[in-house]
């Protein structure tokens, strides 16, 4: 797997960067908590320390649960209960106080991997809302038998919002699918291409607005 370590004890670090690639793994090492933003995109397992320099315990879990659902396993110094209760309600999938033996954060490591692919399911390839279809892999869409035309941007949201047809999808994860980060700058420019998207399908309700989080496909 690639693993996204964030990490300022460099000696740690390297510690487990060597322990992960003895394991066959692909680990990227980093030492803020903005770089875990930046990056999550190109991992597919984040091991995240809460005490670094530039941001404060819980902010980056918390940010990156705004955008993305990828595994995140919590490496700490700090042996609080409350903390560890407060991560995992939060979003964290494993928690571990160090120090640890790498044995077990190996295994750890597997058993998140292994829950995460029970989880997740092969994308439709084609997803039906109401009367309107999208082909995600053809990237065509029509409403009542009719083609639809949209841009690319129009298109990557409504293909955002068919991949979680029926569930909520906050701004935040929108932005980061479409532009690839979550800017709150494009917040004004998510709006308006909603507001061109639901122009054109025509079909008021399909696109449900979520007050303060984001929007839902519906049908």
């Amino acid at each position: 797997m690639r693993i996204l370590l964030i990490e300022d004890n460099l000696q740690f670090a390297r510690s487990v960067a060597n322990a992960l690639v003895q394991t066959g793994h692909r680990p990227t090492c980093v030492t803020r908590g903005a770089d875990a933003l930046k990056q999550h995109r190109d991992a597919d397992l984040v091991l995240l320390d809460l005490l670094l320099p530039d941001c404060d315990n819980l902010d980056v879990l918390r940010k990156l649960r705004q955008v993305t659902d990828i595994p995140v396993l919590l490496l700490t110094a700090v042996d609080d209960w409350q903390m560890a209760v407060r991560a995992l309600r939060l979003g964290a999938d494993d928690y571990l106080v160090k120090p640890v033996r790498q044995a077990e954060l190996l295994a750890r490591i597997e058993a998140v991997a292994r829950r995460s692919r029970i989880r997740s399911e092969p994308p439709p390839r084609t997803v039906l809302a109401a009367d309107v279809e999208i082909d995600l892999a053809a990237r065509r869409v029509t409403a009542g038998g009719s083609q639809i035309v949209l841009t690319g941007m129009e298109f990557r949201l409504l293909a955002a919002l068919a991949g979680r047809h029926g569930l909520a999808v906050s701004r935040e994860q929108l932005m980061d699918e479409v532009w690839g980060g979550a800017d709150p700058a494009r917040a004004r420019a998510l709006g308006v291409h909603m507001t061109s998207l639901r122009k054109k399908l025509d079909r008021p309700g399909l696109i449900t607005t979520i007050h303060g989080y984001g929007y839902r496909l519906e049908g």
